[in-house]
């Protein structure tokens, strides 16, 4: 249950994300703008986050290293220009709005990650409570 509800917020972080970076940035566009869209939007990258991202991240370790982590604003911006390469409904101008919408994108998911943090529940909390309704003390 607490992975389905991970998955979930996920897809819907995700989708927000980055459909306010289309709203925000004239470089990024999402064409038809809608609901479908961005929960389509929000699984394709929730599953490139997932599957791909670490991947890269490890092969390119030694260059992030040796740029003080500053490469990771290019892995965002290829992760984000491969997204609308799966995706049709995401239209990306340029390298350059890529790098804008990833930093942007990420900085929106994480507001919105820490927001809906709340809506899933924590693991020891689940099982203290669980603990306790067995031992009869609710």
């Amino acid at each position: 249950m607490r992975f389905l509800m991970r998955v979930v917020v996920s897809i819907i972080v995700n989708g927000l994300a980055i459909g306010l970076t289309a709203a925000l940035l004239p470089g990024i566009h999402i064409q038809p703008f809608g609901i479908g869209a961005l929960l389509l939007l929000g699984l394709v990258f929730g599953v490139i986050n997932a599957i791909i991202r670490p991947v890269v991240s490890v092969l390119s370790l030694p260059i992030t290293i040796l740029s003080l982590g500053l490469f990771q604003l290019v892995i965002n911006a290829l992760l984000l220009y491969l997204g609308s390469l799966f995706v049709s409904n995401l239209r990306i101008d340029g390298f350059l709005w890529a790098v804008l919408g990833g930093i942007v994108m990420g900085i929106i998911g994480a507001i919105l990650e820490a927001i809906f943090r709340r809506f899933i529940p924590e693991e020891s909390k689940v099982r203290r409570d669980s603990a306790y309704r067995a031992a009869g003390r609710y």
